[in-house]
């Protein structure tokens, strides 16, 4: 079995209301160049898991994170202009918990972050929205399941470092 370290969530970066397949994004990450699929779980917009990659195979969706990690993206992430927005609908959220409390306790010391606080921390403080690559996903998931990191568990994000240390945040 593939050792996991990380739990990483992703958007689809596609507008509100649009669903879109798995065999979709697989077209897509062929096109790039990927051997499938590069996340290993695909939420809809009506909430429905969809598998994507075997977790027993490295997925393809975070440089430099993939090896020990497993990709989860919801379909969603920009608004009806193409700006990014946390399009999420409640049954995507509730499909994101259920789903993370399924892995969580497969990989109990999985911590989970999304794909933005892979950026860059270019000032030593956390990552901050000024330093993010992308927006992807469109909420600060090591903030939202606090409660399902491990004790072990180091944040990459500011906004999360500041609250563990007692400070306000946004």
């Amino acid at each position: 079995m593939r050792k996991v370290n990380k739990i990483v969530i992703h958007c689809t970066a596609t507008k509100e209301g649009v669903n879109v397949s798995p065999a979709t994004i697989k077209q897509w990450h062929l096109k790039r160049g990927f051997s499938d699929i590069g996340y290993h779980y695909i939420i809809g917009i009506e909430g429905k898991i969809n598998a994507g990659r075997p977790v027993s195979k490295q997925g393809a969706h975070v440089r430099s994170g993939n090896s020990d990690s497993i990709g989860i993206a919801y379909t969603g992430g920009l608004d009806s202009n193409g700006k990014g927005k946390d399009t999420r609908t409640e049954e995507q959220k509730n499909s994101l918990i259920k789903i993370l409390k399924v892995l969580k306790n497969i990989y109990p010391q999985a911590s989970i972050h999304g794909h933005r606080d892979y950026s860059p921390d270019k000032d030593g403080d956390g990552v901050e929205e000024h330093e993010y690559m992308k927006l992807c996903p469109c909420f600060n998931a090591e903030l939202e399941y606090l409660d399902l990191q491990p004790k072990s568990f180091k944040t990459k994000t500011k906004q999360v470092k500041d609250k563990l240390n007692g400070k306000k945040t946004k």
